[in-house]
């Protein structure tokens, strides 16, 4: 039982590691992809808020509607931030969850076979006072 345990263990570990590489580069390219979205769309914000302005007659209202709008883009920075840290995070997670498992499984296993060992040790020194013990 604990051989096979070791066994899948050992596959999963594998497959990890071969795995793992093409989930980094894939997070770069989803990163990338990520930050190309958020340009297009602040480009498209400023390109709206520039014909918005043009078109707004009278310098107060212009004024803030420009501020408004860099609100608006400072808040669509700020969420596309939280966002990205949010995928950093569960990438992490993802990456570090299986790892973390394999690695409890396995000193959990050398655990039992130390608790085992130890157990063994002390059995055959009580045999050997219960033998003294006969023996006198």
């Amino acid at each position: 039982m604990k051989a096979k345990l070791l066994n899948v263990l050992t596959v999963c570990v594998v497959t990890l590691v071969v795995l793992s590489p093409g989930l980094v580069v894939f997070g770069i390219i989803w990163e990338q992809h990520l930050e190309l979205v958020k340009s297009q769309n602040l480009a498209s914000e400023v390109n709206k808020t520039s014909t918005n302005a043009s078109q707004t007659e009278g310098t107060h209202s212009s004024q803030t509607s420009i501020q408004s709008s860099d609100r608006n883009v400072v808040d669509q920075m700020l969420t596309v931030t939280e966002q990205y840290k949010f995928a950093t995070i569960l990438q992490w997670f993802f990456l570090l969850t299986p790892i973390c498992i394999g690695l409890g499984i396995l000193f959990y296993d050398r655990y039992l076979v130390h608790r085992a060992a130890v157990l063994k040790e002390q059995v055959e020194m009580l045999e050997r006072l219960w033998r003294q013990s006969i023996e006198q």
